[in-house]
């Protein structure tokens, strides 16, 4: 069933015209690539709505919790717009509740996914975590994470929407050049042909760059932020694979990745003391002017972010040393 919305605000003449983000094998590089909320957002936002925004998108590797919140504010304000089907009702095209879905749309994505506890029971349209879960559910069925622009079409059939959403996430990003470079540079690497755990090393890269901007937190695993192997874990485990949740455990799991074979994007890679006092952990994303650089949860004070390290066993990063790498598989 297609979802079709009336939008409840009006785009600028000729807004169809810009130019929306490129996709690079399913990863939106520049406007929509996520990561922290600019002071717009932060502004705009609601803060129950902007958690919401953020934990609904992790349901799906690879969507921009900007999309949501794009989403969110041009059809209904953060369900702050008092218009017909908002609270209560359908507007004149029979669509409800803060992300305006048609019922019959609504029903059939809670057939398929099972929304997260803490909505209405049964759910509705009209409560804020479920339209948001289903919004995000909807938008991976129809394959945002690879097509930006035909996800968008299916919420709402027309090309100035489709540009109002991209500028309004656009304005909610707060910009990270780093990360837009280090990813583009997986990216590529990834389009050249790694082994056949490929899926598995795209899917968790997505999810970890896709965080880029939360807190560190010590024992955090996602809200409000992670820790370094909270991260890792999280990542893979949306992947399909298990590992532990320590850096130590995940050292410890393995595979080791032998000395003569290159790093390859999604590689776990490890430091501290020695193999027996392992500190620290975060993912190979790929080389950057000859630089390894990898998606990490640093230190209290720090957020995630994207970052060089020394890919030569033994070698000192501040006052840990590179300890080596591990490739997760799924299963």
């Amino acid at each position: 069933m297609v979802l079709l919305i009336v939008m409840m605000g009006a785009a600028a003449a000729g807004v169809a015209e810009r130019v929306l983000c490129l996709p690079v094998v399913g990863w939106f590089l520049g406007c929509d690539s996520g990561g922290s909320p600019s002071q717009t957002a932060l502004d705009d936002v609601p803060a129950d709505y902007l958690n919401l925004y953020m934990r609904a998108a992790a349901t799906c590797p690879g969507l921009s919790w900007t999309t949501l919140a794009a989403i969110g504010k041009i059809e209904s304000d953060h369900g702050r717009s008092r218009l017909p089907g908002v609270i209560s009702g359908t507007n004149s095209a029979g669509a409800a509740g803060p992300m305006q879905f048609l019922a019959g749309t609504f029903a059939d994505v809670v057939a398929h996914h099972q929304l997260p506890a803490g909505g209405a029971s049964p759910p509705s349209l009209y409560n804020p975590q479920d339209a948001v879960y289903a919004a995000a559910f909807y938008l991976c069925d129809n394959h945002v994470v690879t097509d930006l622009t035909g996800a968008l079409w299916a919420y709402n059939h027309s090309d100035a929407y489709i540009a109002q959403v991209v500028t309004q996430a656009t304005q909610y990003s707060e910009p990270n050049p780093n990360a837009s470079v280090a990813c583009a540079t997986f990216q590529s690497s990834f389009q050249s042909g790694i082994d056949h755990f490929s899926s598995v090393a795209l899917t968790a890269v997505q999810f970890a760059c896709g965080q880029i901007g939360k807190p560190y937190v010590w024992g955090g695993n996602g809200e409000p932020g992670f820790d370094c192997s909270g991260l890792t874990a999280a990542a893979y485990a949306v992947a399909g694979a298990q590992i532990p949740r320590t850096a130590q455990g995940q050292y410890n799991a393995g595979p080791l990745v032998s000395a003569d074979r290159p790093l390859l994007p999604g590689d776990l890679v490890f430091f501290g003391g020695g193999p027996a006092k392992v500190t620290h952990v975060g993912i190979f994303l790929g080389i950057q002017n000859g630089q390894a650089m990898m998606v990490d949860a640093p230190h209290e004070g720090a957020y995630v972010r994207v970052e060089p390290f020394p890919a030569t066993v033994g070698a000192r990063w501040g006052s840990e040393l590179y300890l080596g790498a591990s490739t997760p598989a799924a299963g």
